[in-house]
């Protein structure tokens, strides 16, 4: 869904979805996702209830028309005939129909909260249980491998992006977000993260080395954003593609092209790294990785339990079974 298209929206949703970014800061993606669910909820509704020739592609149903009583008077039969709607006509995963559910849900206890209604219909809903993989990641090794691989002109600043990554876990829009007047005297950096919300990342030993090696050779003069640390060839801030590039190069080098690893996989490879060398506790790997919600920083502690399973079983006495006398 596209920002402009939030206007063909019904008034009350629209209020929901600037609630969402004025007061919760989510992020323009998140709203426009919720919103596209919202939109697809309605448009059903519409549909179901008869309110709309049954020959007009639920695409091109119009919502902006519906009432706040229509709204408000929905079931959580309704709800579940929608979700079953995306599973059997849309073919939509269980994650897919699990987010559906969530912005529904939110959205009625938005609702409530701001006394529209008296209780959420939906307060009961229940989302498909869904599998969470388990993050992929580079092992010790490799993440050698991968900073032994920069080169070329830049290599200074690329082994400073990869560095960064590794020893602490941001994401692609941080890094590429990084000022000089974000790193402060004390051995800290400011990140901006999802949601405008900021966090604090103390800069290790080899963070530190890195942008002192990197800041000897980051160019001074004629930067479209001279505030930005890391600069493109063009002499501008680095993109997030560029970025991805020069990721992919060093993984290409190191002999990890096509293991399924990315920009992203190096977060997860700060995160895991963390839990299973550092001893360090899920509330704080939390905080350094700015995640929301406790249950997200969890998964790292899965993958140790995996790796503790993968152990266990890989003893080649468990082929090994004791013969049972007659």
């Amino acid at each position: 869904m596209r920002r402009e298209e939030i206007v063909t929206l019904p008034a009350i949703v629209i209020k929901y979805l600037d609630y969402l970014s004025a007061i919760k800061s989510k992020s323009e993606l998140t709203v426009l996702e919720y919103a596209s669910d919202l939109r697809l909820f309605f448009r059903y509704l519409k549909q179901a209830k008869g309110l709309v020739p049954k020959n007009i592609p639920i695409e091109e149903v119009r919502i902006s028309d519906l009432t706040d009583e229509f709204i408000f008077n929905i079931t959580l039969n309704d709800a579940y005939a929608f979700l079953a709607y995306c599973r059997n006509e849309r073919k939509n995963s269980n994650n897919a129909r699990a987010r559906k559910a969530v912005a529904i849900k939110r959205f009625y206890r938005f609702l409530e909260m701001s006394n529209y209604i008296d209780k959420s219909p939906v307060m009961h809903l229940e989302s498909p249980q869904t599998k969470r993989a388990l993050p992929k990641y580079l092992t010790l090794e490799q993440s050698i491998a991968l900073l032994e691989s920069v080169d070329g002109k830049f290599k200074e600043r690329d082994y400073c992006i990869l560095t960064l990554f590794l020893n602490c876990g941001l994401r692609l829009s941080e890094l590429v977000g990084i000022n000089l007047s974000h790193i402060k005297d004390d051995n800290t950096l400011r990140v901006l993260g999802k949601g405008n919300k900021e966090r604090t990342v103390y800069l290790n030993s080899a963070c530190l080395s890195a942008i002192e090696d990197y800041m000897r050779v980051r160019p001074a003069d004629g930067l479209a954003d001279r505030d930005a640390l890391f600069i493109s060839n063009q002499k501008k801030r680095i993109s997030r593609q560029s970025v991805q590039k020069i990721v992919e190069g060093c993984l290409e080098r190191s002999g990890l092209a096509g293991l399924g690893f990315s920009t992203h996989k190096l977060r997860h490879t700060a995160a895991t790294l963390m839990y299973q060398y550092g001893d360090v506790d899920p509330l704080q790997l939390k905080e350094i990785l700015g995640h929301e919600n406790l249950s997200t920083t969890e998964i790292y502690t899965h993958v140790h339990s995996e790796q503790l399973r993968e152990a266990v079983n890989s003893n080649p006495l468990n082929k090994l079974s004791k013969n049972k006398k007659s």
